[in-house]
């Protein structure tokens, strides 16, 4: 029995893998992503003096490893600065004028904004200092945005994940050749069910998550669900594709919960992007819920609009022409000619 299951495990590459080599690449992958240090604070400066205070604070012993000068506007008002923030440009920015400087930082990044405050401490009572979007740096007001969408992922890919599979399982996967749809129908009519049900599970999770923890909505809501439409259908359509590449459910169910890790860990959810090793990082790029929780904790927390926020959505939307193409492709292909001829010659 020892010798049978020995080689059962050596002809199931993926379970083989799951054992072996998935446990080696997460304790490499994570271990270089395990990083709550922000090094690097993106800054605006603003106002008449902004020349005289970019030049402090690159040549400040205490804090010239930590602020990188991104804008120096000496005709900026309070307002740019505010909008620099709104905008994601930057982590923190200051204006200047004939009093102290105003330094503003960016709660919606917690932990660029928690490096900003001890920065600014460094600094003395040469600066007052405002927290926006989070003034409290409550934990669960950045993370309920990102958890949205991981709930999303989860849902949208294990469930999907199993359609097709049972199909196959059930012996009923080649009768779809016969039928008067296109692969693109099929799977369009397979994720729309599961869409419309994840849209209402979209909106009792985030109706929830302000309402228990008190998460501020501050932006357009329509800019808001077009992002959450688009990536609902990215992670359905993701799930459809893991079917067309599995043959049983446990098998779907394994190739689902490996793309599902790395968007726990990888998308910037947990760990910040920019504190990631560079190595590690461009793996994050490449996961949708990275650009969902941006969507989302900019329309909720910073009131961003569709100028600053078109980018993920373009993402996003590559993503689902990717994805979908990809999907059908494979389900042409899951599909053998002798299987339909089967089908054929049996409804003949």
């Amino acid at each position: 029995m020892i010798v049978k299951e020995f080689r059962e495990l050596g002809r199931d590459r993926r379970t083989l893998a799951m054992l072996v080599a998935l446990p080696l690449l997460l304790l490499i992958v994570f271990g270089f992503a395990a990083n709550f240090t922000v090094s690097s604070l993106h800054v605006t400066v603003v106002g008449p003096g902004a020349a005289a205070v970019a030049e402090q604070l690159t040549t400040a012993p205490q804090v010239t490893q930590v602020f990188h000068i991104d804008a120096v506007d000496p005709t900026g008002t309070d307002a740019t600065a505010r909008d620099s923030l709104r905008d994601d440009v930057s982590d923190l920015a200051i204006v200047t004028g004939a009093g102290k400087p105003m330094v503003y930082i960016d709660g919606s990044n917690l932990f660029a904004a928690q490096s900003a405050k001890i920065a600014v401490a460094k600094m003395g009572s040469a600066v007052d200092s405002e927290v926006l979007y989070n003034p409290d740096l409550k934990t669960s007001w950045v993370m309920v945005p990102a958890i949205i969408g991981l709930i999303m992922t989860f849902i949208g890919t294990i469930i999907t994940s199993i359609g097709l599979v049972k199909e196959r399982e059930a012996g009923t996967l080649e009768q779809l050749a016969v039928m008067p749809f296109s692969s693109a129908e099929v799977i369009l009519g397979k994720i729309t069910p599961y869409f419309l049900l994840a849209a209402i599970d979209m909106i009792a999770v985030t109706v929830l998550g302000m309402w228990i923890f008190s998460v501020p909505f501050n932006g357009n809501v329509l800019i808001f669900a077009l992002g959450a439409a688009i990536f609902l259908f990215v992670v359905l359509g993701l799930g459809v594709f893991i079917s067309t590449i599995s043959k049983t459910t446990g098998q779907a169910i394994q190739a689902a919960m490996m793309v599902l890790l790395p968007q726990v860990l990888l998308s910037g959810m947990i760990f910040p992007l920019s504190a990631m090793a560079a190595g590690v990082r461009w793996i994050g790029y490449l996961l949708p819920l990275t650009y969902f929780t941006k969507i989302s904790q900019g329309v909720m927390l910073r009131g961003a609009g569709l100028s600053t926020l078109w980018v993920p959505i373009v993402v996003l939307l590559a993503m689902a022409v990717v994805i979908f193409g990809a999907a059908v492709i494979r389900l042409k292909r899951s599909i053998s000619p002798a299987g339909r001829a089967v089908v054929r010659s049996a409804s003949e």
